[in-house]
């Protein structure tokens, strides 16, 4: 007889496939049985009348990052690994930020040593701002070794847009290495624009955040940053679409054949633009970028996770506190755009999709795992993870598909001093959470210890699909030219 560390008996298997009953057998941290019934196991969970799925992957948060204007986020590794796991995630891919003039292997360095106080398993998105022929040649590649598979860029931000041009040499890079490149899609010039235009006419207050990024800002930046990828046809992955129209290029595009990946998050779904027009200051809470839309457009976008447009439904949690280092950095009585930018929500982002969206019927059991968890495994190379199958990790969630609980600040376990889905009442707990076997939630208490998450080394990305072949650069139409991308 197989002997098990762990077996959880009684309940409800769910995956990105299919849902079934049956028992889990675990043994040094991995999956090693799935069957209807297993006895033995030294310790036995007893699941009944629980849905038992691969624990969620966090794949957008912004953890112990500084932002370009040096606005550290409250959450450290400790702090915001913690609050992920009681969201019922079991690991999470953060960003290591580079800023203009750092090299990547510092950045690399710098948070090796902030990640090592994780409570669960991590890897790193890279934010690649100051793309030089070094960094291209040299320095990336390194981090692709390493198994750090994912980067990120901007069209937006003076501090951190790369140009077009940049963006061309970074998927250039990013395709000949198996690389998947996430990109921050928002017109700039037309932000900065909006942004003269309501100074000028004394309209500073948080309310104005969400008129001076237009949705065509953001529907125009994702056509663009879509065309250059089908330029060099690599894989790219929009992150945060806050727009029907933006939602509808990744439809359009997907259908088409281009290698392309998206996501929207928990805020687009939930909160509307009237949440910026509270009582005096207390529109700041909700100034994130995309900003936040109207009614109409979060029906569209729930729409677009019905129908499967996007990958996946992550959290951009950016953690600034509501005080002077966080939101108010350059003072109280400041204009929108020196407000800090963007809202906490990693331990909500699991219980409001299973709630919204498998109880208020927009999604199956089987969308809420893929859209959770295993499409960012897939997608983001984390072979182990994401998934009820021997050898797999055993990463997993124990939620109870019926318990209700309010939202609450306390109930984040993260070092804000707010939570913008504050009085949601949410149907839906994950009770019980395992990384590599080991539990590191256990019905509202914390069972991790400092640092006992582990960094993961992620797969290339495996091209799939017909991609784009753009006709000049394919050198059967170009009388033997060979400039096609490596």
């Amino acid at each position: 007889m197989m002997e098990f560390d762990t077996v959880i008996h009684g309940g409800t298997l769910v995956t990105a496939s299919e849902t079934a009953r049956g028992d889990i057998g675990i043994r040094d941290g991995r999956i090693v049985a799935l069957a209807e019934r297993l006895d033995g196991g030294n310790r036995r969970i007893d699941a009944g009348n629980r849905l038992v799925m691969p624990g969620g992957i966090e794949a957008h948060a912004h953890i112990a990052q500084e932002s370009s204007s040096g606005i550290m986020g409250a959450d450290d590794y400790l702090s915001g690994s913690i609050s992920a796991a009681f969201g019922g995630n079991s690991s999470f891919i953060p960003f290591a930020a580079q800023h203009r003039g750092q090299s990547i292997d510092d950045v690399i360095a710098t948070y090796d040593a902030r990640a090592a106080r994780s409570v669960i398993d991590y890897s790193y998105h890279l934010i690649v701002t100051d793309p030089s022929a070094e960094v291209l040649e040299d320095q990336l590649p390194r981090a692709f070794q390493r198994g750090i598979t994912s980067f990120k860029v901007f069209m937006t931000y003076d501090m951190m847009n790369i140009g077009d041009g940049g963006m061309l040499d970074i998927l250039t890079v990013a395709r000949a290495h198996g690389v998947i490149t996430m990109v921050h899609a928002e017109n700039n010039d037309m932000i900065k624009w909006m942004n003269a235009r309501l100074a000028k006419a004394g309209l500073t207050e948080p309310r104005y955040h969400a008129i001076s990024r237009p949705e065509l800002a953001e529907e125009e930046a994702i056509n663009r940053a879509v065309s250059l990828a089908k330029l060099v046809d690599a894989p790219l992955f929009i992150v945060h679409v806050s727009t029907a129209g933006g939602a509808a290029i990744v439809q359009r595009e997907r259908l088409a054949g281009t290698r392309l990946f998206a996501e929207t998050c928990p805020q687009y779904l939930a909160l509307t633009r009237e949440a910026l027009d509270r009582p005096g200051m207390e529109g700041a809470k909700f100034v994130c970028s995309p900003p936040l839309r109207d009614a109409e457009t979060q029906d569209a976008l729930w729409s677009h996770v019905r129908a499967g447009t996007f990958d996946s439904v992550s959290s951009d949690h950016a953690p600034y506190r509501y005080d002077e280092t966080g939101k108010f950095m350059n003072g109280r009585d400041i204009p929108y755009p020196r407000i800090a930018n963007g809202m906490p929500g990693i331990a909500a982002r699991l219980p409001y999709l299973f709630s919204e969206g498998v109880v208020g019927g927009h999604l199956s059991l089987q969308d809420f795992v893929a859209l959770g968890s295993s499409n960012a495994a897939r997608i983001f190379g984390m072979t182990k993870k994401g998934g009820l199958a021997p050898g797999k990790d055993a990463d997993i969630a124990i939620w109870n598909p019926e318990a209700t609980r309010t939202m609450t600040l306390a109930g984040q376990h993260d070092s804000m001093d707010y939570t913008p889905f504050e009085g949601m009442e949410l149907t839906g707990v994950p009770e019980v959470v395992m990384n590599r076997g080991a539990v590191i939630v256990e019905h509202g208490e914390l069972r991790a210890t400092e640092g006992q998450g582990q960094f993961v080394a992620r797969a290339p990305h495996a091209l799939r699909g017909p991609g784009h072949r753009v006709k000049e650069l394919d050198p059967a139409r170009n009388f033997g030219a060979r400039i096609a991308p490596e």
